[in-house]
């Protein structure tokens, strides 16, 4: 197996991306758990830098 130091969103779609954001709050909200909380906020906050976005604008592009 090839090692990588990082990973490239371009080849995720925009409804697997909802899809993994939502699962991260499911998973937090039944768990409690703040792995999957801070999991979540990193990466969406990481988006949001990219796209020069707010968080709602994003989602709001994520589900359209």
């Amino acid at each position: 197996m090839e090692t990588f130091n990082e990973l490239s969103i371009e080849n995720i779609s925009k409804r697997d991306l909802l899809l993994i954001l939502k699962s991260l709050e499911f998973t937090y909200e039944n768990t409690k758990l703040d792995e999957f909380s801070s999991l979540r906020k990193n990466i969406l906050e990481e988006l949001c830098f990219l796209t020069n976005s707010t968080q709602d604008e994003f989602l709001h592009f994520l589900e359209k």
